[in-house]
């Protein structure tokens, strides 16, 4: 009976805020912000799916099937989603510093990806970096570093 009332009340709660964040979590959360960018242009291309795959791919050991089912729950999230600060947050308690900075690329990737930059996503991606905690120098480093792997269309 006890039992069934505490499960009742964390169901009522939501999480519990202290609990460290899990992998899946973390995997979610960053595809999240990824498609977010995707999302973003008005021009969506396949080239940015492509760098959306590609960049999770890098960050994150998954087998296909696993890639493909947490693009598509990425991609639901994303639609209902109100604000970023639940990714944001996920990603700030799981990912270290520097695994953070290489996000901010990869979401540059993705929006260098077709060869033209938006300004959604340029403003979406600052908005990003910022409530990751990221600097202003290495907000504009990993631009930089995303525009030269991009090569001369980027």
């Amino acid at each position: 009976m006890l039992r069934a009332l505490k499960d009742l009340f964390q169901a009522v709660a939501g999480p519990d805020e202290t609990a460290p964040v899990g992998a899946h979590e973390l995997q979610l959360a960053a595809a999240v912000l990824m498609v977010e960018v995707m999302r973003a242009d008005p021009q969506l291309g396949p080239a940015e799916r492509v760098a959306v795959v590609t960049a999770l791919q890098r960050h994150f050991p998954l087998e296909p099937d696993e890639l493909s089912r947490l693009l598509a729950l990425a991609e639901e999230t994303a639609r209902t989603a109100n604000d970023f600060y639940r990714f944001t947050s996920a990603i700030n308690e799981g990912f270290a510093h520097p695994q953070k900075v290489q996000l901010v690329e990869y979401l540059w990737t993705i929006a260098l990806a077709d060869g033209h930059l938006d300004a959604h996503e340029n403003h979406l991606i600052a908005k990003v970096a910022g409530l990751l905690h990221v600097t202003h120098g290495e907000y504009i480093a990993a631009k930089l570093h995303a525009r030269q792997a991009a090569g001369p269309a980027g």
